[in-house]
């Protein structure tokens, strides 16, 4: 019997990752680039009531208000002054968002107002008020 000496295969017998690998490049950076566009305020806030509210599509920069007077923003506790360079940094990013203000029906007027000029004064002249009613 003579022994057969197989010849060395050059072929390729593994999986080619490069396909999978540029698949989860993009959804990784489809995620990152969706992420971006989602702004929350950290908080959930009991909204008054409207009946002539009306619904708008817009509104990236949201600013909430405790009933206690504290001011949320990107999920993060904020005082004062801070909610006027968080809006301009924001504002800096993009120039075409705009604000909403998310104020709790128990939180006094005047933190509203103080927000309203903080977000003026970083920039942003369209501010809105998110309401419970017909279109909010």
């Amino acid at each position: 019997m003579l022994a057969r000496r197989h010849a060395q295969d050059d072929g390729h017998h593994g999986i080619d990752l490069a396909p999978m690998l540029d698949f989860v490049l993009n959804l990784l950076i489809f995620f990152i680039i969706i992420t971006s566009f989602v702004k929350q305020a950290g908080v959930k806030v009991d909204k008054e009531q409207a009946e002539t509210a009306e619904a708008k599509v817009s509104g990236n920069i949201l600013i909430a208000i405790k009933p206690n007077g504290e001011v949320w923003m990107d999920r993060k506790k904020v005082n004062m002054p801070e909610v006027r360079a968080l809006v301009e940094r924001m504002h800096a990013e993009r120039p075409e968002d705009t604000v909403v203000i998310l104020a709790d029906r128990m939180s006094e007027s005047g933190v509203m107002a103080q927000v309203m000029d903080q977000v003026r004064a970083g920039g942003v002249q369209s501010v809105s008020v998110a309401t419970k009613g017909e279109g909010g």
